[in-house]
């Protein structure tokens, strides 16, 4: 009989995060060799699945900290959000527990090791996300608009407020900047409606399936990651593998995803910025080739077939 497998989620279908594609992703590629179900929690009435994996050190708190007493013999697997290593392991004495419960750690891009105590390396490892190539989509040469996305629900961690400064900043007629999510937090809704009504570059899609989301990237002329935090932002993952560059801000979780020498960053929080790097990727086609270049260089690391056996890989090792 298969084993059981447990994938610990906070984040549901409903919501349409990051979090919740992973967790749907790995379940898909675990039931090639286990049963796996996915849960917003755990609790040991709920029967012991051989193996627990848990998205977000401090929402899935309680659920390792429970499975870690009630079954001290059987593995578990901490996945690590943008929240968590930017923030929660350094301020919250639950999310620092939930590394000491966790058999294993992984990260979701290279640079979140260093956010780690030494004596947790050895637990831990990276594996990047994926999302399959889609064809890259064929622009028409006299197109009349360059659109730049900005996907993510509206969010401080996400700094949507960047994006929305910058396309006031931007003036190249062919720019058109689409923001795709929805609004989580009520103010920064308020904000995208006021910037769409006074500015008619800015348009605001709201909350879009993924399908729809991912086919609206891409058709972009780039996409556009302000935030001030990301553990490995699926976004990114889905915009080189759809040959769609990315303007990112210079944090480390991006520069974990994209390299070092990546030429598309600007500062965190800078709208001037981001609004002449938009428009130097409109204007200047060497300079987005540039991008394409260093992004589809990116994409290997991002392939289905290198995460599906990454991720059965260490689930074989534990159970």
């Amino acid at each position: 009989m298969k084993k059981q497998l447990l994938i610990v989620s906070p984040a549901s279908a409903k919501e349409n995060n990051g979090n919740w594609q992973t967790a749907r992703r790995w379940a898909h590629f675990l039931r090639a060799r286990y049963r796996v179900a996915i849960a917003p929690g755990w609790q040991p009435s709920d029967g012991a699945p051989d193996l627990l994996i848990a998205l977000h050190a401090r929402r899935s708190a309680g659920a390792l900290a429970a499975y870690a007493l009630a079954c001290p013999q059987r593995p578990s697997v901490l996945v690590l959000t943008g929240t968590d290593l930017y923030r929660d392991i350094a301020t919250c004495a639950e999310a620092r527990a939930s590394l000491q419960h966790a058999s294993a750690l992984v990260l979701l891009q290279s640079a979140g090791l260093a956010l780690l105590p030494p004596a947790l390396h050895a637990k831990t490892r990276v594996i990047y996300q994926s999302a399959p190539a889609l064809a890259p989509h064929r622009h028409a040469p006299a197109r009349r608009h360059a659109d730049i996305c900005m996907i993510g629900h509206l969010r401080a961690e996400k700094d949507p407020l960047t994006f929305m400064r910058a396309s006031a900043l931007v003036t190249s007629p062919r720019a058109r900047l689409l923001h795709i999510g929805g609004a989580l937090d009520a103010a920064l809704g308020e904000a995208a409606r006021a910037t769409a009504a006074a500015n008619p570059r800015y348009r605001w899609l709201g909350n879009l399936a993924h399908a729809e989301a991912r086919q609206r990237l891409k058709r972009c002329h780039a996409m556009v990651i302000a935030s001030h935090m990301e553990g490995g932002a699926n976004v990114i993952i889905e915009a080189v593998t759809s040959a769609v560059p990315v303007l990112a801000s210079d944090i480390s979780g991006n520069r974990g995803m994209l390299g070092e020498d990546y030429a598309g960053y600007f500062a965190p929080g800078d709208a001037p910025a981001l609004a002449r790097l938009i428009e130097r990727c409109i204007g200047d086609d060497a300079f987005h080739a540039l991008l394409r270049r260093q992004c589809d260089a990116r994409a290997a690391l991002f392939a289905p077939s290198h995460e599906r056996a990454s991720v059965l890989d260490l689930v074989d090792n534990l159970v």
